[in-house]
């Protein structure tokens, strides 16, 4: 049976399913709307790279200590493509999952993943609360402060950074822009402009 290939709506009814915490929704959406930002930058599938960055936590709030693993299982019951979970269980790569992170694509959810949740606890600490005027110098500054939104590991994205043969600058620039569509989604639209104190 050829299997499908899963729409956003799909995926979304899925994240559903299995997260109610705001904050968890909120990485999806940031995660999502990053990896199409850089899949359309590399002329790559929009809807394929979207889908999959929605998904990516699918089991994290119900299933913390099988992380990647209870996703793999709920994808593999609702028929998604090899590819697709290939994808979702490789960015748990040396944490929860030994699926080395190969394509573009999984290299780019392995990278971003943790730097969503730098720019977003960045674009809080300014006066705007926003993602809008958030510039890659203030992401600089507060990646050399490990206090700083202590939970994010920056060695992941220092890694992914070198495996895409990129430059964490220039990450920390794809995941200021991509989040930039969904600000008002996510909450890190705030008020641009408000005047620095």
């Amino acid at each position: 049976m050829p299997h499908h290939i899963p729409t956003r709506d799909e995926a979304l009814a899925l994240l559903q399913t299995y997260t109610q915490s705001d904050a968890l929704l909120n990485h999806a959406y940031a995660v999502e709307a990053v990896m199409r930002y850089c899949a359309r930058k590399r002329g790559q599938d929009e809807e394929l790279w979207g889908v999959i960055g929605l998904v990516h936590d699918l089991d994290y709030e119900r299933f913390p200590d099988q992380h990647c693993a209870k996703t793999k299982e709920i994808l593999t019951e609702n028929g998604w493509p090899e590819e697709y979970i290939r994808a979702v269980v490789s960015h748990g790569w040396g944490i929860c999952s030994d699926t080395e992170p190969v394509s573009d694509l999984e290299k780019t959810l392995f990278a971003i993943d943790e730097l969503t949740g730098l720019v977003a606890a960045c674009a809080l600490v300014r006066p705007s609360k926003s993602v809008l005027d958030l510039q890659v110098s203030s992401v600089k500054k507060k990646w050399k402060t490990p206090a700083f939104a202590a939970g994010v590991d920056r060695s992941v994205i220092t890694r992914g950074a070198g495996m895409l043969g990129t430059t964490v600058e220039q990450l920390m620039e794809d995941t200021i822009m991509g989040m930039r569509a969904v600000a008002g989604v996510i909450g890190l639209e705030g008020s641009p402009g408000a005047s620095q104190t």
